[in-house]
């Protein structure tokens, strides 16, 4: 028999939903409660504060960026693959992230609390170079490659697509795989050897 969510998945999955469709600050624990089907008083049960909620809904239920492993595809091939997959995490996850910036003192709360547990906004350029070196390794790209700067430009340019998706009120790029095969080409010749 299927085990049933315990109240702090319940707490999650609603605050998971509501989050990203109000904002951390546009949501309120009440109406995050009546969302979990709980009271206020239960979530500050299983949560200090809306701060260690929020984040416990990044660390648990939001996604994870899902970056293709080394293969034997072709360079251009593999960077879209990175492109389209952070088109796919930001997307997803600007709308619950991005209401912080509004409130300065939320912000910072967010990002002691993030860093305090090995998380931040900091994380995806070395995970991207971490790939690009994996591709390196295997000789698609050229040895004397800058991938630190590589990784930002791919990271920025998915970024900047997501963020204007996020203003546009969209929650996925539409065009995510003719975006990234179009914005790895300039990249290419510079990373090929």
């Amino acid at each position: 028999m299927p085990q049933l969510p315990t109240t702090r998945d319940r707490i999650l999955d609603a605050a998971a939903i509501v989050l990203v469709d109000r904002g951390v600050v546009g949501a309120t624990t009440r109406e995050l409660a009546r969302a979990a089907g709980c009271s206020e008083a239960l979530i500050y049960k299983h949560f200090a504060d809306k701060q260690e909620l929020f984040l416990a809904v990044l660390t648990e239920r939001m996604p994870r960026i899902e970056l293709p492993e080394a293969s034997d595809r072709a360079l251009p091939e593999t960077l879209a693959g990175i492109v389209t997959a952070l088109l796919s995490f930001f997307t997803r996850t600007f709308p619950m992230s991005a209401s912080i910036f509004g409130a300065p003192e939320l912000l910072a709360e967010h990002r002691e609390g993030v860093r305090a547990r090995g998380y931040g906004p900091e994380g995806v350029v070395p995970l991207v170079a971490r790939l690009l070196r994996e591709e390196q390794a295997t000789g698609r790209i050229r040895a004397d490659a800058d991938l630190e700067s590589a990784a930002r430009l791919i990271v920025g340019v998915a970024f900047h697509r997501a963020f204007l998706a996020a203003y546009e009120g969209e929650r996925e790029v539409t065009d995510a795989a003719a975006f990234a095969e179009r914005s790895v080409e300039m990249l290419v010749p510079g990373l090929a050897p």
